[in-house]
């Protein structure tokens, strides 16, 4: 393998049956959303789920913003959210007119911390949205009891979680309401989309109708006889996810064992490669979870310029990133809370490539090049104290 060779940060694993699932919608005459394909994905997920419905949307921010009309937030609600995440979650507590209050994450994992949610519940609080931080569930049994107690909405942002499991269940339905994304650096992807998972019917029912134009299925309408014209009662939205990334879905969704597989073996290869690295920190998977690997974060030590590893990384063809976002500093969200263990790790955590199709070779020089630029741009050593 040349030096030379760009290892790409991501790269979606899409192929001959996914091509072929769309030529199905192509032959079909109906590429557009909420069709055949449409229904057979959320029929399928409900399945996966054992959900009381799911909803095939654009993308997962839809699905959130979906969740936080059918929960009824409503301007002057508060709804606790996890810090350390790409912002979505926010995003859509702003949407409608509530007030997201930042949580602080576990040092250890980035997940929401349980005690920091508690900590922030007030009489305003109306829920909770917790993330999988970058395919990593959150702690959803003390999540889900303060929520009762304080007789709360508990949300999962699953986004990059599809194929990882909390105490045994399957991300995705450790919540009454989880929202996936089908973003093209997830586990599955149909390049852009979403669902809405959720356990009461009449909140998928709720979603779906929002989800386009608040009228429903243009589908189902010209499957009836006569000429029924619908009514628009309520303002809805153009949420709806097209058959054509339905189809491509279905295959995904039947290959992700197959993904995830591939995923862990490159993050156990990682580990294995990385494990005695003083400069930096592997993940940490608590042993009751695993993990969907969406992405593959390392911690660098403070004393590591990360910007400069990252553009000699970059400067050998290998992608990297910062790690995500610590929502509260972002200015577009004013926000008052302060999380210093979020503000830490978006200030070191940097991602090196993740996805199931990289080789066991990429995987060593990705660790070679990173082991090297890990030492050109370390701070020298501080003087002991008391030495010459």
């Amino acid at each position: 393998m040349s030096d030379n060779e760009k290892i790409p940060l991501v790269f979606a694993s899409l192929g001959e049956k996914e091509l072929a699932a769309v030529a199905e919608v192509f032959a079909s005459g109906w590429p557009a959303g909420q069709g055949p394909k449409g229904k057979a994905l959320e029929a399928q997920l409900r399945q996966r789920y054992a959900a009381g419905d799911a909803v095939a949307v654009s993308n997962c921010g839809a699905a959130l913003h979906l969740a936080m009309l059918a929960f009824g937030v409503q301007p002057g609600d508060e709804v606790i959210v996890a810090d350390y995440t790409f912002p979505a979650p926010a995003h859509a507590v702003r949407y409608v007119g509530g007030t997201p209050v930042f949580a602080d994450v576990r040092a250890d994992t980035g997940t929401v911390d349980p005690q920091s949610v508690a900590d922030l519940v007030t009489p305003r609080t109306v829920g909770i949205i917790a993330v999988d931080t970058v395919g990593l569930p959150a702690d959803y049994a003390p999540l889900q009891a303060i929520a009762d107690r304080h007789g709360l909405f508990l949300v999962e942002d699953a986004a990059c979680a599809v194929g990882a499991t909390y105490q045994g269940r399957e991300a995705g339905a450790l919540a009454e309401v989880a929202c996936l994304s089908f973003h093209g650096r997830k586990g599955a992807t149909s390049g852009e989309g979403g669902a809405l998972i959720a356990t009461d019917p009449a909140v998928g029912a709720k979603a779906r109708q929002l989800s386009s134009f608040g009228i429903g299925s243009i589908f189902d309408m010209g499957q009836v006889i006569g000429l029924p014209i619908p009514e628009f009662t309520e303002i809805g939205y153009n949420f709806k996810l097209s058959d054509i990334a339905a189809a491509i879905l279905q295959v995904q969704l039947g290959r992700i064992e197959e993904l995830m597989q591939r995923r862990r073996a490159v993050a156990a290869r990682y580990a294995e490669l990385l494990a005695d690295e003083e400069l930096l920190t592997v993940p940490h998977v608590p042993a009751d979870r695993t993990h969907a690997w969406q992405s593959y974060l390392v911690t660098l030590d403070p004393g590591v310029d990360r910007g400069a590893v990252a553009t000699e990384l970059r400067a050998q063809g290998i992608g990297t990133l910062h790690g995500t976002w610590a929502s509260h500093v972002q200015p577009a969200f004013d926000a008052k809370q302060v999380c210093p263990v979020s503000a830490d790790l978006f200030q070191r955590n940097l991602g090196i490539p993740m996805h199931a199709e990289l080789t066991m070779s990429q995987v060593e020089r990705v660790c070679e090049v990173l082991r090297s630029a890990l030492r050109t741009h370390a701070k020298p050593a501080r003087t002991l104290k008391g030495a010459a």
